[in-house]
């Protein structure tokens, strides 16, 4: 299996989970929208007219997967470079588009999570055929398994597996990637106690299988500068040896290089160091000491299969063993196919033969009736001509007669066989009549299917007349939001003439306060004059030397300075009231002050009630301008 096969499978798992109606088809904009996220993933420069371009003749309409097939071989897959992306992230990509519509909440409930459903995932599409629909016969499925009780130190069972075949014996021709993983999450294809160790396990053979960990654990390496010995976490892949300072794989502090001119080899013990061996590159030689001699010879096998590999030019050793396995299935088929093509050739023969050696027993069967015929004959003739000597014939003819039943015997034996062979003739004849029939329903079958084709293509034009629709639809939307936009500019055109009038009623409001103090300092100084003018004056006496008790009784105006028409209108309350009697005096001064006060009030009442307009004007602008 190819590079590009193995990107091809993901992917078919993503258009077919966009293939909502299950007919093959996807709409071309959520085409537009997997490739731009396959450019993303793969790290491809993005060819947003490429799509265009390749369906020109087909704007309408979803696409079908022959159609996208060479667009995306074209453009994206042949652009496709191993080791420029992480192949895991292209992965989570379409197992994310896919489970959105496959994945079932259930299945999380059990053995499995959803990370290691996409483990389990991966490796299916891994150890699956290179056919469509996807699936995964026994024999991998198996094999799969295997591994997995393997990291857990178990011994797999293969009592839940042979269960599932006998309850669905559809799984015997392959397995698809759903169904494996309700059997695991229900736990029927492997026992285990908790979800720990199938997690621990599953992510133990997805390293080893999907990231090509040939071997992994702690050892001891020699410094290149220092030369002290500080142990480190090996990992080792097909084409480099990466070591870590713990296994969480967080500290990364170097890696070896592999090529096929590499060589590893057993050194002896020294520095207290015990099962060294040293790995030489072109450029240097690492010295490692291993915990024990058994670890060293798997880590050294482990060394010699990955320069083995890239020797060979091998990508990866559980693809090789994958192809190994399938050749040997297809060896083992043939060998079937060799010994059923010669069984089958034998039973032909011995038909044969025992056709022949019938037809020889039917031709010596006819001999020997006209023999016997030739000898009924002789007998009558000698009967007819022996009728005197018939006593002395007795003994023969019994003879004959003895014979002759020994012959009746055997034709009835043959007739028998004769019966047998008319029966396997009809056989024959049916069985034909049945590959007739067959025939036939084949030709209606392909009658319909045409039929079928001549109603896809019906319903693929309306589709592209629908499309056209909602292309004009979308051109009027278009016009529309031109026409609001405009509508806002003239808004703020608006906005801005509110903001001027607001400025300018700032102003207005600025110089009436400044007006409004000015006439507040002259109303104190009128008042204070009018109150002098108020204090009344006793026949016969002077301004300011004596005051009567009656002064006393009269009211301060507590309000503050008057205004000048206030002034006035006290003006000529006071002449009005020097014509009054003087029992009436305390009453008028009593008057006028409140009639001067409420007029003053109404008069600021008015000018606040101007200015709080214009606030309210410039408030409802800044309103209208930020909900535009």
């Amino acid at each position: 299996m190819d590079f590009k096969s193995e990107l091809l499978k993901s992917i078919w798992y993503a258009f077919t989970a966009l293939d909502v109606e299950k007919n093959g088809k996807v709409s071309k904009s959520q085409l537009k929208v997997l490739s731009h996220n396959l450019y993303t993933a793969l790290h491809i420069p993005h060819d947003p007219v490429a799509l265009e371009e390749h369906f020109q003749d087909n704007d309408d309409g979803p696409v079908s997967n022959e159609g996208y097939m060479p667009y995306l071989n074209k453009y994206i897959l042949a652009k496709a470079n191993d080791g420029t992306f992480d192949k895991e992230t292209f992965d989570d990509l379409c197992w994310m588009m896919t489970a959105k519509k496959n994945y079932k909440p259930g299945m999380e409930a059990g053995l499995c999570s959803r990370k290691d459903a996409f483990k389990l995932w991966c490796l299916f599409n891994m150890l699956s055929e290179d056919r469509y629909p996807l699936v995964m016969i026994p024999e991998e499925v198996e094999y799969l398994l295997k591994k997995i009780a393997s990291a857990m130190s178990l011994e797999w069972e293969r009592n839940g597996l042979d269960d599932c075949y006998c309850q669905d014996p559809t799984l015997l021709d392959g397995m698809t990637v759903w169904t494996f993983l309700e059997l695991m999450g229900s736990g029927r294809l492997l026992k285990s106690e908790g979800t720990g160790a199938v997690s621990l396990s599953v992510d133990e053979v997805f390293q080893e299988m999907y990231h090509d960990v040939l071997k992994k654990g702690y050892m001891w390496k020699k410094g290149l500068v220092r030369r002290n010995w500080n142990e480190r976490w090996f990992v080792l892949k097909p084409s480099v040896i990466q070591y870590y300072v713990s296994e969480d794989l967080k500290e990364k502090k170097g890696e070896i290089l592999l090529d096929k001119r590499c060589v590893t080899e057993a050194i002896q013990d020294k520095e207290g160091r015990r099962c060294l061996f040293c790995i030489k590159t072109a450029n240097r030689t690492f010295e490692i000491s291993a915990s024990d001699l058994k670890h060293r010879l798997e880590w050294m096998q482990a060394i010699q299969t990955a320069i083995r590999l890239l020797a060979e030019g091998k990508r990866s050793l559980h693809k090789e063993l994958k192809l190994r396995r399938r050749e040997n299935r297809e060896q083992s088929s043939k060998q079937q196919t060799l010994q059923g093509l010669q069984e089958e050739k034998r039973q032909e023969r011995q038909i044969q033969e025992r056709e022949q050696l019938e037809a020889e027993a039917l031709h010596k069967e006819e001999e020997e009736r006209e023999q016997q015929q030739h000898m009924q004959r002789a007998l009558e003739r000698q009967l007819r001509e022996a009728e005197k000597a018939r006593a002395n014939m007795e003994t023969e003819i019994a003879q004959k007669e003895a014979e002759s039943e020994k012959q009746r015997l055997r034709i009835r034996e043959l007739e028998l066989t004769q019966q047998a062979l008319e029966k396997a003739l009809e056989a024959e004849i049916l069985a034909r009549v049945e590959e007739e029939r067959a025939r036939v329903r084949q030709a209606s079958l392909l009658e319909e299917e045409e039929d079928k084709l001549k109603q896809l293509s019906r319903l693929k034009q309306e589709q592209e007349a629908l499309l056209q629709q909602t292309q004009q639809e979308k051109h009027e939307i278009l016009q529309d939001m031109t026409e609001k936009a405009q509508a806002l500019k003239v808004a703020s055109l608006e906005l801005e003439k509110l903001q001027e009038s607001r400025q300018k009623s700032n102003q207005f409001l600025e110089e009436a306060k400044k007006k409004l103090c000015r006439a507040s300092c002259h109303v104190k100084h009128w008042n204070v004059q009018l109150n002098r003018l108020m204090k009344p004056i006793s026949p016969g006496g002077h301004v300011g030397h004596d005051q009567p008790a009656l002064n006393t009784e009269l009211p301060v105006h507590q309000r503050g300075a008057f205004a000048s028409n206030e002034f006035i209108v006290k003006k000529q309350l006071c002449n009005t009231d020097r014509r009054l009697p003087a029992a009436h005096i305390p009453n008028s001064q009593s008057v006028w002050p409140s009639r001067l006060y409420s007029e003053e009030e109404e008069e600021v009442q008015e000018q606040l009630r101007k200015v709080s307009l214009t606030e309210t004007d410039s408030k409802r602008c800044e309103t209208n301008r930020s909900s535009h």
